[in-house]
C-alpha cells in the first residue's frame, strides 16, 4: 500500500503542475474602490464622468475624430541597479504603447475574425516630455534612488517624502512610475476623477517594456497598456462591480463573460452563454499573458476619446505643451534614430536633419553601462568603431544649433553581431567537456543533429551554489545540470523554442566539480549562430524568482500520438548508454504494462502497446540511469 500510495502522490504533483501557470495582478480595481471609500468627492467625480461617458457614446454627433498625444514623464524610482531600468528600455514601452493604442502592434493579425471588425485605433498616441512643467528642456525621464526595497497600493511612489517621487502636472502629463512592486503585483492605476497628487500609472520593473529586466509572460509591454487602460477610464473587460456573468464593463461591444481569463486561451473560450464566439479574452483589458492580448474594441476606444470631448475630464491635456521643446532653444530635437550598416565591432547611425542645425551631439554606451561616449558629427550620420561584439548598445542625439542646443532624444537601441565560432569541439561527451571559466560567457554552436556540447566547471566551499544561463538561442535547445559522475542529474532547464534557459542550484554547501550539457531538443541545430553559456558560483543562495518559472517547460518525454489508439511512441534523451524501465499505470497506480531494454547516449525511442488499453488516462514511467520521468497520455478508441 505504502508504494501505491506515494506513486498516487507522485501522479497527483504531476498533474498539478501541469495545470500551474503564472498570473496577471492588476491592483486598479482595488484602488479605486479604496480611494472611493476615503474621498467622498471621487464617488462624486466619478458619477459625473460616467454620465458625460454616457452621453458621448449615446450621440454619434459628438464624436469629431481627434488624435490625441499624451506628453508622458517616466519615474524610475530604484531601490537596485536592475531596478534603474535603461533609456532603450523605457523607449521600448513607449513604442509598445504608441503601437497599441494607433492599432499598428503587428500581433492585431492574431485577432479572430469574429471580433477583428471590433479591433479600434483609438487615435490615442504618447511622447516622451520634452519640456518640464517649469518650462526646461527635459528627457522625460527622472530617476531617483531610495531606500525603500517594495512598494504597494497606498500611492507612497509618488511622493518624495515617502521614498518615491513627487508627480508633475496631471493636467499636462500623464504620469508613469516605475518600481518594485510587492505582492506579484504588476501594476496599478487610478481612474479619471480622482486626486490631483496621485494621478498616474505604476508599473512594475519587471512587467514594463519588452527588453532588459522585463520578465515573461509579461514582456511585450503590455502591463503599461492595461494600466493606462484603466488611466483612460476603461475597467477590466469582465467587469469588476458583481459576481460571475453579472459584471460589466459599461463597453457594449464587448461580449459578457464571467470572470478573467489567464494565460493563453484557446478561441473561442465560452462563458456566460456568450457562444459561439465566447470571451474576447485578447482584449488588453484582461488578465492573458502579453503576448495574448492585442486590441481595444471600438466601444472602449469611445469611452476614451470622451475624456478628451468637451466637457471631459481629461481635455487639458490637449493643449499641453510638453511634447515641445523649450522655446528658449531655436533646435527641434532630431528624431527618426536608426542604426544600419551593424558588424561585431562597427555600426552607422543616422537620425532626421534638424532645420537650422550646425552639428549633432551624439552619445552612446553600452545598455549596461552608466556612463556616455560623446563625440559630435557635423551631419546627421554617425560610423561608430572599436565596439563590443555582440553587445547592446543605447544612443541619442542633441541637435546644435547658432542660438543652443536641444534636448537630446529619447534613447535608441542597437546590438553589434556576435563573434561566432563552433568553438570548444570535440566536447560531445562528458568524458572530453570543455573546462568553463566561472562568471565569463562563451558562444559556441549546436552545429549539426546529435551535437552533445558537455562543459565542466569547478566550485570552491567559498562560493559553491551554482548559477548557468543559456541565452542567445538560436534553436530550440536545452539544458541539464549533472554531478561529478556526469550521468547523474542534478537540475535542467527545458523551455521551449528560442527561450533562455536557466539553472539555480542551491543545494551545495561545499565545493565540487559539474558538468553542464548542451543540446538541440529534437534534433534543433543551426551551423550560424551561437548561443551564450555563462557560469556562475555565489557564497549566498541564488534568488528564486517566481517570473523565472512562468514559461512552461516541455516534457521530460514526447509522447506521440496523444490520445493513443493502438501504439504509444516515446522519445526520450538520456547522456550516457543505460538500462531502461518504462511501465505503465493506470489511474489507480497499478502497473499493468512494462517494457526492459537499453538506450544508447542521445536521442532515443521506444513503443508501448496499447492495443489492449481501456480508454482513459495513464502514467508512464521511465526508469533510466537512477533517475525516474513521469508523463501522462491517454488512450482513445
Amino acid at each position: 500500500m505504502t508504494k501505491n500510495f506515494n506513486l498516487l502522490s507522485m501522479m497527483l504533483l504531476l498533474l498539478v503542475a501541469f495545470s500551474a501557470s503564472a498570473q496577471r495582478k492588476c491592483g486598479s480595481a482595488e484602488h479605486l474602490q479604496e480611494m472611493m471609500a476615503n474621498d467622498p468627492q471621487m464617488a462624486i467625480n466619478r458619477h459625473a464622468i460616467e454620465q458625460h461617458t454616457s452621453d458621448y457614446v449615446a450621440n454619434p454627433s459628438k464624436h469629431n475624430r481627434i488624435l490625441v498625444t499624451i506628453p508622458v514623464v517616466f519615474h524610475i524610482v530604484y531601490n537596485t541597479a536592475a531596478q534603474n531600468v535603461s533609456d532603450a528600455q523605457i523607449q521600448s514601452q513607449l513604442t509598445v504603447l504608441n503601437n497599441d493604442f494607433r492599432k499598428l502592434n503587428s500581433d492585431v493579425s492574431l485577432v479572430p475574425s469574429a471580433f477583428a471588425g471590433l479591433a479600434a485605433d483609438c487615435e490615442v498616441q504618447f511622447c516622451l516630455a520634452q519640456q518640464d512643467p517649469n518650462g526646461a528642456a527635459t528627457t522625460g525621464i527622472v530617476r531617483k534612488s531610495t531606500t525603500v526595497t517594495s512598494f504597494g497600493t497606498n500611492d507612497a511612489v509618488k511622493f518624495t517624502a515617502q521614498g518615491g517621487d513627487n508627480i508633475w502636472d496631471r493636467n499636462k502629463y500623464l504620469n508613469i512610475w516605475v518600481c518594485n512592486l510587492g505582492g506579484g503585483l504588476l501594476g496599478y492605476a487610478q481612474f479619471p476623477g480622482g486626486a490631483a497628487s496621485t494621478d498616474g500609472v505604476v508599473v512594475t520593473y519587471t512587467g514594463f517594456g519588452t527588453i532588459g529586466t522585463a520578465a515573461a509572460p509579461f514582456n511585450k509591454g503590455r502591463t503599461a497598456t492595461h494600466e493606462v487602460g484603466h488611466w483612460l477610464n476603461l475597467y477590466h473587460i469582465w467587469g469588476d462591480d458583481g459576481t460571475a456573468c453579472t459584471g460589466s464593463d459599461l463597453v457594449g461591444d464587448t461580449p459578457n463573460q464571467a470572470d478573467e481569463n489567464y494565460g493563453c486561451p484557446t478561441f473561442p473560450a465560452v462563458s456566460c452563454t456568450n457562444g459561439p464566439n465566447g470571451d474576447m479574452f485578447m482584449n488588453y483589458m484582461d488578465y492573458t499573458d502579453d503576448a495574448c492580448m492585442y486590441m481595444f474594441s471600438a466601444g472602449q476606444k469611445a469611452r476614451m476619446q470622451a475624456l478628451f470631448s468637451a466637457g471631459g475630464s481629461r481635455i487639458s491635456l490637449l493643449t499641453s505643451p510638453g511634447c515641445t521643446p523649450p522655446s528658449t532653444s531655436s533646435c527641434g530635437v532630431p528624431g527618426s534614430l536608426s542604426a544600419g550598416s551593424i558588424t561585431s565591432n562597427s555600426a552607422v547611425l543616422t537620425w532626421g536633419a534638424v532645420s537650422g542645425a550646425v552639428s549633432y551631439s551624439v552619445q552612446y554606451k553600452l545598455s549596461s553601462s552608466s556612463t556616455w561616449t560623446t563625440t559630435t558629427a557635423t551631419t546627421n550620420a554617425l560610423s561608430l568603431s572599436g565596439l563590443t561584439s555582440g553587445s547592446t548598445y543605447n544612443f541619442q542625439i542633441s541637435a546644435v544649433c547658432a542660438a543652443g542646443s536641444s534636448a537630446y532624444s529619447a534613447a535608441s537601441s542597437f546590438s553589434t553581431t556576435a563573434v561566432c565560432n563552433n568553438t570548444y569541439e570535440s566536447n560531445n561527451t562528458a568524458a572530453s567537456a570543455t573546462t568553463l571559466a566561472l562568471n565569463t560567457p562563451v558562444l559556441s554552436m549546436i552545429a549539426t543533429t546529435g551535437d552533445f556540447d558537455y562543459y565542466k566547471i569547478t566550485t570552491t566551499t567559498a562560493a559553491p551554489k551554482v548559477k548557468v544561463e543559456l541565452t542567445t538561442l538560436p534553436a530550440d535547445y536545452d539544458l541539464r545540470l549533472y554531478a561529478s559522475n556526469g550521468s547523474t542529474q542534478l537540475a535542467s532547464s527545458l523551455k521551449a523554442g528560442t527561450l533562455s534557459e536557466l539553472i539555480k542550484y542551491n543545494t551545495p554547501t561545499t565545493g565540487g566539480t559539474y558538468y553542464i550539457l548542451v543540446y538541440g531538443y529534437n534534433g534543433a541545430k543551426s551551423a550560424t549562430n551561437c548561443y551564450t553559456l555563462k557560469a556562475s558560483t555565489s557564497a549566498a543562495n541564488w534568488r528564486i524568482d517566481p517570473n523565472e518559472s512562468m514559461d512552461e517547460e516541455k516534457a521530460e518525454l514526447m509522447m506521440y500520438p496523444n490520445p493513443a489508439s493502438d501504439k504509444l511512441t516515446v522519445n526520450y534523451f538520456t547522456p550516457v548508454t543505460s538500462d531502461v524501465v518504462a511501465s505503465v499505470y493506470n489511474a489507480m497506480g497499478q502497473k499493468i504494462v512494462t517494457h526492459f531494454g537499453s538506450a544508447v547516449e542521445g536521442s532515443n525511442e521506444i513503443a508501448i502497446n496499447t492495443s489492449t488499453l481501456a480508454e482513459g488516462m495513464y502514467i508512464l514511467e521511465i526508469l533510466l540511469n537512477g533517475e525516474r520521468k513521469m508523463e501522462k497520455f491517454n488512450v482513445k478508441k
